[in-house]
This record gives structure tokens, sequence and C-alpha cells, in this order.
């Protein structure tokens, strides 16, 4: 009962966490385009909160040691790309074009489970439900003014998102499986302070700092109280982000936990459409919802058997946590 009870308020933290930070993003964007320098410094945020509270020993973070530097390394190649290929979308295109890409994640993901993670291939009702968003995907191209105008140039980037963000959350699973950190406070900790140097690798490359400098001289993109209130915001969130992420990539399978990722931009588009003006029409709305349809019968598969199981795959039935255990997640 109590492991059901943190299964559904991991999925409706990061739920929420995730669907806010998007639109969040998306408006901070447009007072800050610097997509690089926005991501590093919510990093910076994040990884001087948890640094700060342990300083204040308000929480418990692993040490940081090279055991856990190396896998996390290979993690941070995935995630750092996926964030700036993510902040580019969201620069070239709207808010439900990520969303889209986002939502094909799971064919890949699927394909990725039974060569990595020792699942099953996905049912005939799986397979329908993958073909609902792949069908949805293209429908919504075909109402989306971008590429009617800019072709198939104005999907680079949320092509590129689609699949460093499968093996993000791929591997992402894996690792929650393979290395043992003793709290959830070091995964934050881990991803945030070995993801900054690349992603401010990123910003040099795109001149991002030279930019932001001239911005200032020239009194280009003020940093006003608005630009400066939804940037604490979108640090907020994205610290959020991180602890909820891991927990629910804790609870719940890799398929799963893509399909939570599909499910909770629900609450984007809602916002999105209130508060912003560059959104789809309302056919791309409508083939957005068959794609969340999709999402919604998607089953996940079961694990195969034992003898064929990768390594480092864990099989569903082997023994949870203990209370102590998972008390020492927390």
């Amino acid at each position: 009962m109590e492991r059901r009870r943190d299964i559904v308020l991991s999925i409706v933290a990061y739920s929420f966490c995730s669907g806010t930070l998007v639109l969040l993003n998306k408006i901070i964007l447009h007072y800050l385009p610097y997509p690089s320098l926005v991501s590093s410094f919510q990093m910076f945020s994040t990884m001087c909160f948890v640094l700060g509270a342990k300083s204040a020993k308000c929480l418990e973070v692993d040490p940081i040691e090279w055991k856990y530097v190396v896998p996390y390394s290979y993690y941070i190649v995935g995630f750092a790309l996926g964030v700036y290929c993510n902040m580019k979308s969201l620069t070239e295109s709207n808010v439900e074009t990520v969303i889209v890409f986002k939502a094909l994640s799971p064919c890949i993901i699927s394909i990725a489970d039974v060569i990595f993670l020792g699942r099953e291939y996905p049912s005939l009702r799986s397979w329908f439900a993958l073909g609902l968003i792949a069908f949805g995907a293209f429908g919504y191209a075909s109402y989306d003014e971008k590429f009617q105008t800019q072709g198939i140039s104005a999907y680079t980037w949320p092509i590129l998102y689609l699949f460093t963000i499968s093996f993000e959350m791929t591997y992402g699973k894996k690792i929650v499986g393979t290395v043992d950190l003793k709290t959830r406070s070091g995964p934050v900790l881990y991803v945030n302070l070995l993801g900054l140097a690349p992603m401010l690798c990123f910003a040099a490359v795109g001149n991002e700092h030279v930019k932001f400098l001239n911005d200032r001289v020239e009194g280009i993109n003020p940093i006003n109280f608005a630009a400066a209130f939804v940037m604490v915001l979108g640090c907020i969130a994205g610290t959020g982000i991180g602890y909820s992420s891991w927990w629910c990539r804790e609870m719940v399978s890799a398929a799963s936990f893509s399909i939570v990722g599909i499910m909770n931009k629900c609450l984007t588009i809602m916002l999105n459409l209130l508060v912003w003006d560059n959104h789809a029409n309302s056919g791309g709305i409508i083939c957005l919802g068959l794609c969340l349809v999709g999402g919604t019968i998607y089953q996940q598969a079961p694990m195969r058997g034992k003898d064929t199981l990768p390594k480092y795959a864990k099989l569903e039935n082997e023994p949870s946590l203990s209370d102590d255990e998972q008390k020492s997640k927390a």
C-alpha cells in the first residue's frame, strides 16, 4: 500500500514539474534567448540547492566518488544533449512540436527495452498504441505551419531530441538498478554537477556568452523583473524535476516512465493554450490528442525469462526494497 502511494506521488510530482518546466522554459527563452546559458543556470541553481542543503544538514547526499562518476558520465552525454536539443527545439518550434516528438520516444524505447533491459516485444495492443502515436505525429506535421514553410528543417532539433531522450530514458533506468547510490539527492547532484561543463561548452560553441554580453551593452533583451521572476520559477521547477524524475524512474519501468513523460504534457497543453499564442491550430491539437490516446492505451511489455536476460536487467518479481531501505532513499 505504501509503495503504491509512493508510485502515485512520484508520478504526480514528476508530471507537474515536467509539464510546468516546458512552458516556463518557453517563456524564459522569449525574454532571454540563450538556451544553453539558461540551462546552465538552472543546473547550477539545483547543484547549489543540494550542496547548500547538505551543508546545512537538511539533506543526506552521497559523496562524490569515481565509481559513481563513470556511469553517470555516460548518462550525462544523453542528458546534456537532450536538454540542449529540447531548448533548441523550443527556440525553433512551438511547444506542441516538442511534445509530439517526445510522444514518439516509446517506439524507440520499446525496442531498447528488448535489447538492453530484458523485456519482451510489445503486444499487439501496444503496437497499435505506438502506431496511433506515430499517426498522430504525422497528422500534426501536416497542420504545422513551420513544416509547411520550412519543410523537414523545422524538425531537425526535435528529431535529435527524440533520439537523445530515448537513450537518456533507457540508460537512466539501467543505472538506477546498477549504481548503488544511497540517497535520492545523489543522482540529482551527479547529473547537475557533471552536466554543467558540457552545457557551458554548448553555450560557448553557440557564442551565447558573447551574445549575452553584447545584448547587455546594447540594451537588447533586458533582464527586467518579469524575466528574473520567470527565471527563478524555472530554477525551482528544474530542481523539482531533478528529484521527481529520479523518484519516478525508481518506482516504474523505463517504458512506463516514458509514457508518464508523454501524458504529463497534457498539463503543458492546457497551460500553453491559456498563456501563449504560439501553439498549433485545432487540427494539430486533435492529432496531438491521438498521440496522447496512444500513450494511454500502451501496455508495458513483460520481462523475458531469467535465462535470457542481460546481466544488468532486473526481474519484475525480484523482492522490492524493504521499508528501511525505502526510507534511506528519502
